[in-house]
Formats: structure tokens, sequence, C-alpha cells
């Protein structure tokens, strides 16, 4: 298991360079993956740090925190996010987010075998291979233009595989939403100056039993994540009043949302591909019952996939989920998977908690234009 743990790494860097840091890719909380990633014109919460940094703006109380857990392939790796975030006045937010896809208990075998050739399983320790990644977000909205808000995040990567390897990186984000109306669009650029992860690898650990076997001797290197933009629109529909009124409350209403993750490292099995860049397109759809209940769609990942006639398929990955807010808790469902398309896909339940405090009090008409909290 450690040699083909060790070995993909280096494979990883040496013939497959744009998937560096590919589990910032993934998504966090389960709102977003339920709608297939359709989330950086609309995020309004702690994880606008990860979807598009300009949406911390959007909260509507003083603090936001939002948790998520999730475990993928029967729970062999799992992925976790923390955020927080608080507005610091009327135009201006701060955030802090943390990032964990690991796989534990990994055994290392090593030293399976005694000098005498005999198997010794008490030799047998684990590791684990984990990949952090940590946001400090800062958001502005410029009061000459009040439809649009700016966002960046500067970006800590920290990878390790047990005592074997490790590496850092920085990198850097810009985002931007504008609103007009019930539309509102949204623009993230990540790894705007490349992100770059530095490997270190302490060959002490294993440079004998790969020289014993005939493998690579992997040597430290500098992996590059290439800019990487990610576009969205969103529109809001009333479906239905308590009464005709034009600010009477919304009982059941709409948001409908679609965008696309641009890469500009060659060609990716995405449907739309070029020599020079790669789109993949995605769609979300939300509906909520008095803001309190919610029900959500979405589809992404299109891909040609080719069959064993020969023949290309289009396929695409949907998703689905639920959420229910109360008094500043809200608990969000989905059911997805993190890129897995084929016939018989491994969907994985995922669940997240924000909750939202400091709750901002309705100003006067005549009152100075500064928010209070309490």
């Amino acid at each position: 298991m450690l040699f083909s743990t060790l070995s993909f790494t280096v494979e990883a860097q040496i013939n497959a360079p744009k998937y560096v840091n590919e589990y910032l890719a993934i998504g966090v909380g389960a709102r977003g993956l339920a709608m297939g990633n359709a989330q950086t014109e609309t995020v309004n919460d702690a994880t606008a740090g990860y979807w598009n940094p300009a949406g911390l703006l959007n909260l509507e109380d003083r603090f936001s925190l939002s948790l998520m857990h999730a475990e993928y392939f029967a729970g062999i790796a799992k992925y976790d996010f923390a955020g927080f975030a608080t507005k610091i006045d009327n135009h201006s937010a701060l955030g802090i987010s943390m990032i964990r896809f690991g796989v534990d208990d990994i055994p290392d075998t090593r030293y399976l075998f005694d000098p005498d050739g005999s198997i010794n399983w008490d030799n047998v320790q684990s590791f684990s291979s984990a990949d952090y990644a940590f946001l400090f977000s800062y958001a502005r909205q410029f009061p000459k233009l009040p439809n649009l808000q700016f966002g960046a995040n500067a970006k800590v990567i920290y990878r390790h595989a047990g005592q074997f390897a490790n590496a850092w990186g920085f990198g850097l984000d810009m985002g931007l939403q504008w609103k007009k109306g019930a539309w509102q669009v949204g623009v993230t650029a990540k790894d705007i100056t490349g992100t770059y992860n530095v490997w270190a690898y302490n060959p002490a650990t294993f440079y004998d039993i790969f020289k014993q076997t005939g493998n690579t001797i992997p040597e430290n290197s500098i992996e590059v994540a290439a800019p990487r933009l990610i576009v969205g629109g969103a529109r809001n529909f009333s479906i239905w009043k308590a009464s005709q009124q034009e600010d009477a409350e919304e009982l059941i209403g709409a948001l409908v949302s679609f965008g696309a993750d641009v890469t500009f490292d060659g060609k990716r099995n995405t449907v739309l591909k070029t020599d020079l860049l790669s789109i993949d397109p995605r769609m979300g759809v939300e509906f909520h019952y008095k803001k309190m209940i919610f029900l959500r769609g979405g589809v992404s990942q299109f891909q040609y996939i080719k069959e064993f006639s020969g023949n290309e398929k289009l396929e695409f990955l949907p998703s689905f989920g639920a959420g229910f807010a109360f008094k500043g808790f809200v608990l969000d469902y989905a059911l997805t998977n993190i890129g897995d398309i084929s016939t018989v896909s491994l969907y994985s339940h995922i669940f997240s908690l924000k909750v939202d405090f400091g709750r901002t009090l309705k100003r006067a008409s005549n009152a100075p234009k500064t928010e209070k909290y309490y």
C-alpha cells in the first residue's frame, strides 16, 4: 500500500500537472453540492471563503459558522470543512476557512518481513495521507458601486503522506458579485498567480526498499496549479406571496443558478474543450417555503464516456438535497459524489450545519447608516 501511495504521488506530479490540488475543486457545504456546485453567484454564508469571497458581504447576521463532514469510498476518504465569517461594517467582511481531505490508517508494510523471511504482522503500522487548505478571506463593497462586491483569498496549502513526504503551497483567489433586482452574477478567479506546491521527500524512510524493488526514487519538486475561472448567473422567482401587495411576504420561491468552470491547463474530459481551455457547465435549482424548508437539485460534470462499442455517450452527475432553517440554525443535506459519473456511481450522503448569530438590528429611516448588532 505504501508503494502505491508514493508512486501515485510521483505520477501525479510528472504526468498530470493539470490536476494539482484537485481536492479544492470538490465543493463545500451540502447546499452547494446539492445544486451542482452552482454557487459563485449566490453564496451568502461562511462557505463564501471557498466559493467566492465577495459573497461574505451577503451575511444576514454579523457572524456565520459552517461545518461539513463527508466520507467517500465506503468511508476510506474523509472530507471536512469548517468556515467562519463576520461583518466588520456595512461595506466589509472577513472570513477564515479550513479544508481537509485525507485517507487515514494506511498500512505501512515496509517491515512486514523479518530478516529470516517470515511474516510479522506486529511490524505493520499505519500512516495518514492528507491535504489541507487554509483560506483567509476579505470582502469589500465600494460606496460608489453599490451593486458590486469584491473579495480575495490568501490561500495556504499543506499536504503530507505520513513521514515520507510533505508539501507547502501558497496562492491567491479573487472574486466579485453583482446584483440587480432578481438577477445575480458572480465570477471567481482561483489561483490567479498559480498556486505553487513545494514537495520535500524523506528518502531515509523508503530509499533502501525502493532501490531493492526497482521503484523510482522521488526527488524534491514543485507543482503549479494553473488559474481557474468560475462564472455564474442566477435569478430569483417569486411563486406565491401571502397577498397581492408588492412587499407581501414570499411564501414559495425559487432560485435558478447556472454557470461554468473554465480551466486553462489543456484539454480535460469536459463537454467543451480546446487545446487552450476546457469548459465544464453546471446548473442548480432551489425551491423554498418561507425560507425555512428547501428542496434542491443540480447537474454538473458533463463528460463524453467511451463505451465498449467505441461510441461516445454524454453523461453527467445529478445531485439532490434538502435543507431546514430555524432561528439561525440551518441543517442541509446532499446526495452526490465527487466525480465518479460511471454507470455504477457511489453516491454519498453529505450533511452540513450552519449557525448564524449576532442578528442585525433594523435601522430607523432617519438613523445613521451604521449597523448595530446584539
